[in-house]
Parts: C-alpha cells; structure tokens; sequence
C-alpha cells in the first residue's frame, strides 16, 4: 500500500527532508543579499564623504589656502612662537572663516528662517569671537581691543568701501538705488555702542587727576552696564529682523535666494563640519594670539598696526570678496547687508559678550579705547552714515571711504608713543 503525502507531512519525513535539502541554499541567498547591502551601505557612505569633502574644501576658490593650516602646525610644532607660525596661521584663518559662514548657511536652510537667521548671526563672525576669547584667555587685552576695533573700521570703511568702488565703476550710470531703512537700523545700533565707548572714555580722562582711570571700579561697572545694555540692544535688533519687522529685509533674502540652489550638503554633515572648522580656527588663532609680538619684532611692524588693520583683512576676506562681487552684480542691499550686518554684530554682541566674559574670570575689561581708537571709530561710523544718508551710491563715495581706511591704517602704522 502506498503511503499518503499528507501522512508523510504530519509525520514530518518530507518536511524535514525539503528543510535539509532548502534551508543551506536559503541561509546561503540570505547572506549574499546581507552582505550586497552593507556594501551598497558603505559605498553610499563612502560617495556621501568624499562628496562632502569635495564641496567642503575644494567648492570655494579660496581652496589653496588651506595648505597653510598643515604648514602652520607643522611650523609650531619645530619652531613655536615664530613669525612663520603667525603668517601661516593667518594665510589659514581666510578660507577656514569663509568655510564657516558656509556651513551655516547650509545648516539655516534645514533650521528654517528664525533657527538660521540667528545662526547667521552668531557663525558670521565666529572667528574674530574665537580670537578675542583666546586672547581674553591670555591676558592679552589689547589685541582683543585692537583686533575687534579692526573689524568695525574694515567692514565700514573697506569692505564696504571697495565694494561701492568696484560696484560703481563696473555699473556706472545705472546704480540701483538701495533699501535704506536696512542700513537706518544697524548704523543705529552703531552710534549706540559708539555712545557707550565715548562716555566711557570722557569718564576716563574727564575725571582723573593725571593718573591712569583704567582700574577704577566705578568705570569698571559703568561699562560692564553699558556691555549689557548693549546685548539687549543686539537681541532687540534680531527679534526686529526677524520677526517683528521681516518684511523689511524681504528683498534682500530673494536677492540671496535668486544666488542659491539649495543645501549642498546635509544637515548632520553640515553640524559636524562646523564643529570641525571652528576647533581648527581656535587652534590657529591660540597660534595667532602666542606669536603676534614675535611677528610684530620680525617684520617690523607695530603690535597695534596688526592688531587693528592685519587680522581683521584676514578675518574678511572671504566677507570682502563677497561684497565686492554683490556690488558687480548691482545688488547693494546685500553688499551693505553683509558690511553693515558684520560690524553690528562686532560691535554690539562679541564685543559686550567678551566684556561679560572677563567679568565671570574676574579680569579688568573696560570699553575704555584710547582716544585715537575712539576717534577712529567715531569717524568710521559718521562717515559711512553720511554716505549712506540720500539711498543713492557710486564710485566717488567707496573711494572716500577706502581713503579714509588708508589714513587710519597710516595712522595706527606710526609707533605708539606709550609703546
């Protein structure tokens, strides 16, 4: 009698059979399969970093600049404190800034408008931040003073001076006439914190008896007020932006938008990154801070003409070359969105920030500048206001103000009298 196949299954001799003769060829098929995706993942992870990579270092022009980062620690690393340690560490500061402002636009389109505006505004000037904090953590309080004061007189006069220079002979006779109320409120914000240095500084010399003020207390918590009042100042300003009063900076954002074509890369890489360029920069600028007497004796040159003019031109460069090529393309708004928005943000946030820093770690940081950086500023700031005042520009206005850098920079060149 033959045996029926549904006796065999029950009794699990055909079933056992197909399992001894399937399950090595099933196990076998599944592997393959396992082992085509996890390379198919690491080949996809692989293509993602070298994509990052590529975009990173190689998508800005400023991309062989960054030989000089490797040069830099090499050269501290067999001769620490000379000048060849700060000339590479500067050279490697200019794209490593450009590269920041870059991250952080990409992160800003994943964060959304407020999230990424107040991202722009802290990562724009992430550099000259770092540098003062590291010098602060030096006791090198004059470099943090100069190198800041360098940065508002560099954007106002020269950044913004070139770009309309440039701009104008390039659009000569059909400059387009440009936002003014933008401009109203960050050169408001200016004469500000300009108030606040003077007052301290008439303080200062308007109430001593022929010795130094730099110590007294009452100054002391004068600018420490001052400092605060300016941060609420800063935010005030950010909450205006971008909330209360977005619509203001509209044709500026959709002039940016008209220039980009979306996130280059995503936003993990894009945080990772950043976090990577700004330790790199830390390192160069604790090389900077360590080496600038060294290079001031070497080169000849004084401590405070490359405090003020040297490392704020490295610091902008990348802000600069932007400007300048916003201007080409007739887009003032931006160029003055860029100059403008960058000297703010020096004057009424880092600057505060670094004096509230100093007051934690019990150091004597006043607004007390002396009466030639005090001057410097002021003038800076009334000039680029007049030239701003009547919404129209052209190439005479840029060259005033490149002239005026030229005659501070010849001025902080001449050495010191106290020095």
């Amino acid at each position: 009698m033959e045996s029926d196949p549904s006796t065999l299954m029950e009794s699990g001799l055909l079933c056992n059979g197909d399992k001894r003769s399937s399950s090595p060829l099933i196990e076998r098929k599944q592997s393959e399969v396992t082992v085509h995706r996890t390379k198919m993942a690491y080949s996809t992870l692989f293509k993602q970093i070298l994509a990052n990579l590529h975009e990173v270092f190689l998508g800005t022009r400023l991309f062989p600049l960054f030989s000089a980062v490797p040069f830099a620690i090499v050269a501290q690393a067999y001769e620490p404190g000379s000048a060849w340690v700060f000339g590479l560490s500067l050279i490697g500061l200019i794209p490593l800034a450009e590269r920041v402002s870059f991250l952080s636009e990409q992160i800003a389109y994943s964060a959304g408008p407020t999230v990424g505006g107040l991202l722009n505004a802290t990562c724009g000037n992430a550099p000259e931040l770092i540098l003062a904090l590291l010098a602060l953590h030096n006791d090198k309080i004059y470099v943090l003073k100069w190198s800041l004061l360098g940065s508002i007189l560099s954007n106002l006069l020269l950044v913004l001076g070139s770009s309309l220079l440039c701009g104008g002979l390039f659009n000569m006779g059909k400059e387009r006439a440009f936002d003014r109320k933008q401009a109203d409120v960050s050169l408001s914000l200016m004469l500000f914190g300009l108030i606040c240095h003077g007052l301290t500084v008439a303080y200062k010399y308007g109430t001593s008896t022929g010795e130094s003020m730099t110590a007294s207390g009452t100054m002391l918590v004068f600018s420490r007020s001052c400092g605060i009042l300016m941060l609420l100042a800063y935010a005030g300003c950010l909450f205006f932006q971008l909330n209360t009063h977005r619509q203001l900076f509209l044709a500026q954002e959709e002039d940016e938008s008209d220039e980009e074509d979306g996130p280059a890369i995503g936003f993990t890489s894009a945080i990772i990154w950043l976090l990577g360029m700004t330790i790199i920069i830390a390192i160069l600028s604790e090389y900077i801070v360590s080496t600038i007497e060294a290079a001031s004796e070497s080169w000849g040159i004084p401590v405070r003409f490359i405090g003020v003019i040297l490392l704020p031109i490295a610091g902008n460069a990348a802000e600069h070359a932007g400007a300048i090529i916003f201007a080409f393309k007739n887009k003032i708004d931006i160029t003055l969105g860029v100059s403008l928005g960058s000297a703010t943000q020096i004057s009424t946030f880092v600057m505060p920030l670094a004096l509230i820093v100093a007051w934690v770690k019990g150091v004597n940081l006043g607004l007390d500048f002396s009466l030639l950086e005090t001057a410097s500023l002021a003038m800076a700031i009334f000039v680029t206001t007049f030239t701003l005042q009547d919404e129209k520009w052209h190439y005479m206005k840029g060259l005033v103000l490149v002239l005026c850098y030229a005659v501070i920079g010849a001025c902080f060149f001449m050495k010191d009298p106290s020095a």
